[in-house]
């Protein structure tokens, strides 16, 4: 149902928390402005392992922080009017100041386990924030999709942080970029590169783990125009950009990138046609932007570096307020499928106004920072002499980019009013507001991009250092860029006058559903609940016989395979004791007791039974040299019987329900006695040839070791 009936005066009761980001962003400007960067901070923190709390902030760090605190106070803004309904919406404020801080934290860490910690925490607040609304199944299911994924990876990755942190000798991140030239001959070296790069792409969305973003649609949108435009999924493209003036020289590095990014905006691009829900539109084209960004990290040229940082910027300016809109279409109309929405300009001006404006950011037409990134990358490519199938690849891409802002800004707000007059209004101011004043801001940049230079630089730079002198405001051609974009323009307008066209003719085609990577990874799940089904019903039984079966058989394995692999085995010797006769009866009575604690079934019979064993173990060490432990053993057993037997008949005079006896335990348990025997002789032969040794090593002119010969 439309949520345009609940009241939102109590929306802005947490608008005040949008100070919170507010305050991170006027500290960040008021820093940039007094001191030069890059900052760093270097706390002691393991020092024994030579690790240290270890925080830098340069060029690409800044503009990332910009992003995360300025995109996130319109974010809270729009929050609290989006939410005002809502009664948890105090729990979900929360867990958004803590990804935002989990965010901060990732992006300045340098220190490797460091970013490993913000970088699985901006995974588990994600989670909360995707399932915030856990009632329906699909929502639980896309957070535990979105929490599996990315922290699969993020484990993946800190197996390569770690082997990279070995092989360059240090544990920070700076550090290991300034050694990136020396790891190259390091075999060790690709191993490492792709645990890391599985991190990335899993928290980045690339192919093949791409699925997740759109799934996570699921989340309030807030959520959406946060995680998806300015946060976590730039994370992994932030690490790869960060890491790339260490290897980017490698091939191996470039063919990973330049592969997965240009399969990752193509496939993506293809499934956003497939759409008919405005959000999941939005997010297929999130999924393209973010192949391309991998695309252009990849590239040897320096000036992909400036086209990553510009494209990330735009991208951030377009994106926030496209999914703000989506969100005031479903706050108003109660629906985000294209085919029911149709004419709201006439009840949604604003709102139309801010599609409009994004829409043009998006399609890279002029009035907007789209319009400048989209030439910086075009110069960035021709530089970089790319393959023509990937340069077809990246014009359907920014075609179908068009038709995707065509189908955000004009078709769901052009035509006939499908929904009733009355039905429809313009939401709330602070809806509003977040929206309208990023396109603006990208306006503003479009027109004057030198206002983006000091900030976009010194980031392209710290990822492209041998980036020479370049300004944004002369970095295009304004007739090449319009002639190349009149031609993309004019393929994206096919593309959106036959969307429902293509829709029908891609929907058939459902092959890729049932064997592509979504299917595969729920299979995997499927067979994870198998297996762990498998694992209850044979180890998790809950029976105590079971379990000491288990235990004993993984015992024994570990011994038989640490005997065998054993280079110096002792050899037992067997020295009869002065007392052999009452060892003997030591042991007849420990074996008697035994076996008929295991064959009788009354519990009288068995009581007596287990303290005839206790009565053994006495005699056994009385006659060993300790006659303490003999002592105490007799008045123990003794107690332990006589208090037993007392409560017995509270218990009633049942037999004992025992499951038969079965051979394999019979051989089990003769193979543990007889194992455990051997380890305690074998232990006692070893103590007594320490002995010998440290004998020998104290008389004069031997050494420690046994001499030869």
């Amino acid at each position: 149902m439309s949520h345009a009936s609940h009241p939102e005066s109590g929306g802005s009761t947490y608008l005040w928390l949008a100070a919170v980001p507010f305050s991170l962003f006027l500290l960040l400007t008021w820093g940039l402005s007094r001191h030069a960067l890059p900052w760093q901070l270097d706390i002691p923190w393991i020092p024994s392992l030579g690790l240290s709390l270890a925080f830098r902030v340069d060029g690409f760090s800044a503009q990332m922080l910009a992003l995360i605190t300025g995109i996130g106070t319109w974010v809270f803004v729009y929050a609290s009017g989006y939410l005002a309904h809502e009664p948890r919406r105090g729990r979900l404020f929360v867990v958004l100041i803590l990804f935002m801080l989990a965010m901060v934290g990732a992006v300045t860490a340098d220190n490797l386990i460091l970013l490993f910690l913000f970088w699985e925490l901006t995974s588990i607040t994600s989670f909360l924030l995707v399932g915030f609304n856990h009632e329906p199944a699909e929502a639980r299911a896309a957070s535990r999709q979105a929490l599996l994924v990315t922290m699969g990876g993020g484990l993946a990755m800190l197996g390569g942080l770690v082997l990279l942190g070995q092989m360059a000798g240090t544990w920070t991140l700076s550090g290991i970029v300034a050694a990136g030239p020396t790891l190259a001959n390091d075999p060790r070296l690709p191993y490492a590169l792709v645990l890391v790069l599985l991190g990335a792409f899993t928290k980045s969305a690339q192919f093949p783990f791409h699925f997740w973003l759109p799934n996570a649609m699921s989340a309030p949108t807030p959520v959406s125009a946060y995680l998806h435009s300015a946060t976590m999924v730039k994370l992994g493209i932030y690490l790869m950009a960060r890491l790339d003036p260490a290897f980017n020289d490698l091939l191996f590095w470039e063919v990973m990138l330049i592969g997965s990014g240009t399969v990752t905006a193509v496939w993506a691009a293809v499934l956003a046609l497939r759409e008919r829900d405005l959000k999941r539109i939005l997010a297929r084209s999130t999924v393209s932007a973010l192949g391309t960004m991998t695309l252009l990290i990849g590239l040897p040229s320096a000036g992909a570096g400036l086209a990553v940082v510009a494209f990330m910027f735009a991208h951030a300016l377009y994106k926030a307020p496209l999914f703000m809109v989506a969100g005031n279409i479903d706050h108003a109309t109660g629906t985000r499928n294209i085919d029911q929405l149709l004419g709201l300009r006439r009840a949604m001006p604003w709102t139309a106004a801010a599609a409009v404006l994004a829409g043009l950011s998006m399609a890279g037409l002029p009035l907007s920072f789209g319009f400048v990134a989209k030439d910086i990358i075009a110069v960035a490519k021709a530089e970089s002499e790319l393959f023509t199938l990937v340069s077809y690849a990246t014009v359907l891409v920014n075609a179908v980019a068009i038709a995707v802002a065509g189908v955000a800004a004009v078709r769901v707000f052009w035509g006939p009013l499908e929904l009733p007059r009355n039905q429809v209004h313009e939401v709330s101011w602070r809806m509003l507001l977040p929206p309208l004043a990023i396109v603006f801001l990208g306006m503003e940049f479009e027109f004057f991009p030198a206002l983006a230079d000091p900030l976009l630089l010194a980031a392209a730079r710290s990822i492209a250092p041998g980036l020479g002198e370049v300004s944004l405001s002369a970095a295009y051609d304004l007739e090449a860029l319009l002639s190349a974009t009149g031609i993309t323009a004019l393929i994206g307008l096919l593309f959106f006058l036959a969307w429902d066209r293509m829709h029908e003719a891609l929907h058939t085609l459902n092959r890729f559903d049932r064997y592509g990577p979504a299917a595969l990874y729920d299979r995997l799940l499927h067979g994870l609940a198998r297996i762990a089904a498998w694992h209850t019903r044979h180890l998790q039984h809950g029976r105590v016989s079971g379990y000491l079966q288990l235990t004993l058989a993984a015992l024994l394995s570990m011994g038989m395979f640490g005997w065998l692999h054993t280079d110096s085995r002792l050899e037992l010797t067997w020295d009869w004791p002065d007392h052999a006769w009452a060892w003997a009866v030591a042991c007849l009575l420990l074996v008697a007791g035994a076996a008929a604690a295991a064959t009788l079934r009354t519990r009288i019979a068995v009581l007596m039974a287990s303290g005839l064993v206790g009565y053994g173990s006495a005699v056994l060490f009385l006659f060993a040299g300790a006659p303490d432990l003999a002592l105490t053993q007799f008045a123990v057993e003794t107690v332990l019987v006589v208090v037993a037997a007392s409560v017995l008949p509270h218990y009633g005079t049942a037999p004992l329900q025992q499951e038969p006896l079965r051979a394999s335990s019979g051989v089990l348990a003769a193979a543990a006695g007889i194992g455990f025997s051997a380890a305690g002789a074998f232990e006692q032969s070893a103590g007594e040839w320490r002995t010998r040794r440290v004998v020998r090593s104290d008389q004069p002119g031997r050494g420690p070791w046994p001499q030869c010969g």
